[in-house]
């Protein structure tokens, strides 16, 4: 298959899933036939046979719905591993890789040891601390005659089992490389990883993660992927997301305090990767799967459950993480998402939280919208600005002095220009007294208790610009968990239309987020950051995507916006409601829709950071390519 499927793929209109014969029809069809030639010579003299073996092979094991894991498109060809061979990595560090043994299956043993061997970069060393049992006596034997055919594999038999953390401790202390990797003993490297581990090192980066592919116990059977954001810390507070494969200088090591910790215990390498994360100074996402993680029986990757103890070990290494850099705020486990937790922060202070809600007519959606965000907010310092604009029911007039006898610290203002989302924001937002500013359509049904809390203790951070809560559709699917660059050419929801009891692909539904973006259906920011970036785009984004231009002018200035699932609303807009092509709204979102790839062309070409290559940009339902 080729390098990168975006680029080299099957042409559209003869790689869609069908049955073999549907597909055999099309590709006879005269119109199609020079088309498909001429794909397959460029895929054939640019990456090799192999290559074109592969995409075809890919499209028909689709078509069939069967596994095509084999494919992929990140999965190096022999021509590939060859070049890599030939050209190493100029400059490029010795790679100490790791490996606390016990009792490991023979099976399992060779694969592992062959996975480094057969590496197609050269400069590894090869570190095996084994605390097997004397019922196990085959494992160090076997080893020895690994290390007796290649002088880099350096083994040690340990006196005693003294737990995973002191047996990783007892092969850092034999490591002699300039970076080191951790890889379990029943785990497999793909033969490019260290070559693609060297290229970031070279690059400047001091640690590395890549993506990961869970597989059965024969690695004949795909059990799961593993397709990753770049660095989220957010995230990472989440679940050990970087697991497998990650990497790290050896002078990082050294800075981050140097080996694991035995009362970590089950999450040891959960709690190294926070405390090297914490003092990297470049981080590199590596977004090709590298790394084979075996699932069986006993294994972490087959259930978390398996390993009850290392679920409140996870909870203290966040615990310990958040105290050193300073972060107030305790870590507990999320119900049901093993491995997954929540941070709840203290609030370092109060300050007054400007709620804006724009409105015309639809008193029903107003009602509701006060009703809950009075009864969920669990924070008593805030005020209601209800920003008028032109409505015309006398209905709607009336509620509005009805609200302010019944709702405390709400006032209405009115804006009588025509309808601009930014502009009326803008408007509401000269009344507002707050420090925090929440942006909330009056379609919004608040759902859970401290509401306002929940966003509160993000937004009161010094690296978050927005944060924005989940929304569902009112027939429980997803409508908001975050927004993804360069989806439809633009950009699009996270899990879009997702069973709302969907904990998404690695949890990314179940913990906050680090995103490009967040909706301003419901978003809070600080009203310095909001009035820095001169509020919402009036002119550009009057509708549409001025929510999502002013978080990419926050990250701009280096700051995280973020989602999180804690705050969880209705939003009642309608999934059906499509759009009239030839109003003169839909030539407006137009116009805005074009201001919006001009102004930020460049960012969508590079890719999301936080939505991985492997995944589509057609749909807004996390499907992969």
């Amino acid at each position: 298959m080729a390098k990168d499927k975006q680029e080299q793929a099957l042409p559209a209109d003869v790689a869609k899933k069908d049955s073999i014969g549907g597909m055999a029809k099309r590709l006879l069809n005269p119109k199609h036939i020079s088309k498909v030639f001429g794909w397959s010579v460029q895929v054939a003299r640019e990456q090799g046979a192999e290559a074109l073996w592969r995409e075809i092979s890919f499209r028909i094991n689709l078509a069939l719905h069967r596994d095509t894991w084999q494919y992929r498109a990140d999965l190096p060809t022999r021509r590939m591993l060859r070049e890599q061979r030939a050209a190493g990595v100029p400059g490029g560090p010795t790679i100490s890789v790791i490996v606390p043994v016990y009792n490991t299956p023979l099976p399992f043993l060779r694969d592992m040891i062959e996975s480094v061997t057969q590496q197609s970069y050269e400069k590894w060393q090869l570190v095996l601390a084994d605390a097997s049992d004397e019922a196990h006596e085959e494992v160090g034997k076997t080893i020895q005659e690994y290390a007796a055919a290649d002088t880099r594999i350096v083994y040690q038999k340990l006196a005693e089992n003294k737990g995973i953390s002191a047996n990783t401790n007892a092969g850092f202390a034999l490591a002699t490389g300039d970076w080191f990797t951790l890889l379990d003993h029943d785990d497999v490297l793909y033969k490019n990883a260290l070559f693609e581990v060297a290229k970031a090192a070279v690059d400047g980066a001091d640690f590395v993660y890549s993506d990961e592919i869970v597989l059965s116990a024969d690695l004949k059977q795909l059990v799961d992927y593993h397709f990753k954001p770049d660095f989220s810390p957010d995230y990472l507070r989440g679940c050990n997301y970087i697991t497998h494969l990650s990497a790290f200088s050896k002078e990082l090591f050294g800075k981050a305090g140097g080996g694991e910790r035995v009362k970590y215990d089950g999450s040891q390498d959960f709690e190294l990767i926070l405390r090297l994360t914490e003092k990297a100074k470049k981080i590199t996402h590596i977004p090709y799967a590298l790394y084979i993680w075996r699932s069986h029986a006993a294994s972490t990757a087959s259930s978390m459950e398996a390993k009850p103890y290392a679920l409140a070990a996870g909870e203290r290494a966040i615990d310990a993480h958040l105290e050193r850099i300073g972060l107030e705020g305790r870590a507990e486990r999320i119900e049901g998402c093993p491995g997954a937790y929540r941070v709840r922060y203290e609030l370092t202070s109060h300050p007054l939280i400007s709620i804006l809600i724009p409105n015309k007519d639809h008193v029903e959606d107003l009602s509701r919208c006060l009703e809950s965000l009075y009864r969920h907010a669990g924070y008593n310092r805030f005020e209601v600005i209800v920003i008028e604009n032109n409505s015309t029911d006398p209905a709607t007039f009336a509620y509005y002095e009805e609200a302010k006898k019944k709702f405390s610290c709400l006032q209405v203002v009115k804006y009588e220009g025509s309808f601009n989302f930014s502009a009326i924001n803008n408007f509401g937002r000269r009344y507002a007294k707050g420090e925090q500013l929440l942006l909330l359509n009056n379609d919004v049904e608040l759902l859970t208790d401290g509401f306002l809390v929940e966003m509160l203790m993000y937004s009161q951070r010094s690296d978050v610009g927005c944060v924005g809560a989940k929304l569902y559709f009112p027939d429980d699917t997803i409508q908001h968990a975050g927004v993804f660059l360069g989806i439809n050419g633009t950009a699009g929801h996270s899990h879009k239309s997702h069973p709302r009891a969907s904990a998404g692909d690695l949890y990314r539904l179940a913990t906050p987020q680090n995103m490009m973006a967040v909706t301003g259906a419901c978003l809070m920011v600080k009203a310095e950051l909001y009035d820095a970036c001169g509020g919402l785009d009036e002119e550009k984004f009057a509708v549409a995507y001025n929510d999502v231009d002013l978080c990419l002018k926050l990250h701009a200035k280096g700051l995280l916006n973020v989602f999180t699932p804690f705050a969880q609303a209705y939003h009642h807009e309608s999934k059906s409601r499509g759009l009239d092509t030839l109003s003169e709204n839909q030539k407006r979102y137009e116009r805005e829709k074009a201001n919006f790839i001009e102004t930020y062309h460049d960012l969508i070409e590079q890719g999301d950071p936080y939505y991985n290559r492997h995944f589509n940009l057609l749909f807004e339902n996390y499907g992969l390519k």
